[in-house]
């Protein structure tokens, strides 16, 4: 029973962090048909920008999560911009820029601060305790953020005006031009969007379990997974492809070897697109 609620809570951590990173991937893939493969990078680079506010500033880890979280956002704007619109619908040109940008930002990390395993200092120190059961601040502050985060998404999406005019742009990008919506200006937000909560989750989890240049190349296919799951453009099917990845890559470690319990969960997610292949609500 006393591994019970850390697992939990380890599920709803992990779970909550893919789905603000497969979120912001799935943005750009469901309105530009972008398959943005540098979205690894970016939320690898918002977790040091953050460690460098930290560590290097002396800023206030609240502090520096937003200002790593603006930042990001606004190079989200210039990658939209610059890299990704002059190339819409050009899918190879596309997939070498995103490759291209992952390099420097990889490179660039590599030259700064070097490859050794960093940390952001906690968020919340302490551990709470109840009878028996004790857990760290820390885990409830990032399982926190993170709910509050998906909720605001979810709002976003759904009750906005920019939020259904990027809906509109996912069905039908010529349509939604056509009303009269400003398909660049939505873009744009999106690619914010998405860089910013990618920004979020590698600030969350470089102080959960610590920094690494190459941190991103993992988180990348867990976003992979996630929208090829969920089906394209649905945040529902994101949100509940999250919970079963989350759920693996929690429970599975306990059960068996660690690297065992990569392989396990990558041949679960083979059998369940074999079942559906359009994901659990995409269309043929």
């Amino acid at each position: 029973m006393e591994q019970v609620v850390p697992t939990i809570i380890n599920i709803l951590i992990l779970s909550s962090m893919y789905i603000l990173v497969a979120l912001g991937f799935a943005f750009l893939f469901s309105m530009m048909g972008i398959l943005n493969l540098a979205h690894g990078a970016i939320y690898m680079i918002g977790g040091y920008v953050g460690f460098i506010f930290v560590s290097w500033l002396g800023v206030n880890s609240w502090v520096a999560l937003l200002l790593s979280t603006l930042i990001v956002a606004a190079f989200g704007v210039f990658l939209e911009k610059f890299c990704f619109r002059p190339f819409v619908g050009d899918f190879n040109r596309t997939i070498m820029i995103c490759v291209a940008i992952t390099m420097i930002l990889q490179t660039t990390v590599n030259i700064m601060v070097g490859t050794k395993v960093l940390a952001l200092p906690a968020f919340a120190e302490g551990i709470f305790r109840l009878g028996s059961f004790s857990i760290s601040y820390e885990r409830i502050v990032t399982f926190t953020v993170g709910i509050v985060l998906l909720s605001f998404i979810i709002w976003f999406v759904n009750r906005t005006r920019w939020g259904k005019q990027m809906q509109a742009i996912s069905q039908n990008l010529e349509g939604a031009a056509l009303q009269g919506i400003n398909v660049r200006f939505i873009s744009a937000l999106a690619c914010a969007l998405g860089c910013g909560l990618a920004a979020i989750a590698g600030c969350l989890m470089g102080a959960y379990l610590g920094l690494g240049p190459f941190m991103g190349d993992f988180i990348l296919v867990k976003a992979l997974i996630l929208v090829m799951l969920a089906g394209i453009g649905s945040i529902g099917g994101i949100i509940i492809a999250g919970l079963i990845i989350g759920g693996l890559d929690a429970v599975l470690p306990i059960l068996i070897n660690g690297a065992v319990s990569d392989a396990v969960s990558i041949c679960i997610v083979i059998v369940l697109l074999l079942i559906r292949p359009q994901g659990f609500f995409g269309h043929e």
